[in-house]
């Protein structure tokens, strides 16, 4: 797999995304997020480090993983909109982070669809 700018620019970001999902586990309150959501979600940005790096090195599997867990860990964000005691700082910190989430998922995509295109 080619690395262009769009699939860099897209690893940089979900990695970036990641990585705030693996510092983050131990300066959570326990409430914002639930103890179990911010495990899960720093289990999901470990696995988005390790899919970027192997992406970056051209491994097409580590690009899915990264999507995959992207989108699971965008997905564990959502209640937040919904819960009434989340502060909305956090809400609109959440909202960011979807919209990132979204453009790294969106650009890593589009350099696996180039890619089998291509191929077809």
């Amino acid at each position: 797999m080619n690395r262009t700018r769009l699939l860099a620019t897209g690893l940089v970001l979900s990695g970036l995304l990641g990585l705030v999902d693996v510092i983050s586990l131990p300066f959570g309150d326990g409430e914002h997020p639930p103890v179990a959501v911010a495990v899960v979600g720093a289990v999901l940005g470990l696995i988005t480090l390790v899919g970027a790096v192997l992406a970056w090195r051209g491994s097409r599997a580590g690009a899915v993983a990264v999507i995959v867990t992207r989108l699971l860990s965008g997905l564990s964000a959502v209640p937040a909109f919904f819960a009434d005691d989340v502060p909305g700082a956090l809400v609109g910190a959440v909202a960011v982070a979807l919209l990132v989430t979204l453009a790294g998922v969106a650009l890593v995509a589009s350099a696996l669809r180039t890619r089998a295109v291509a191929e077809g």
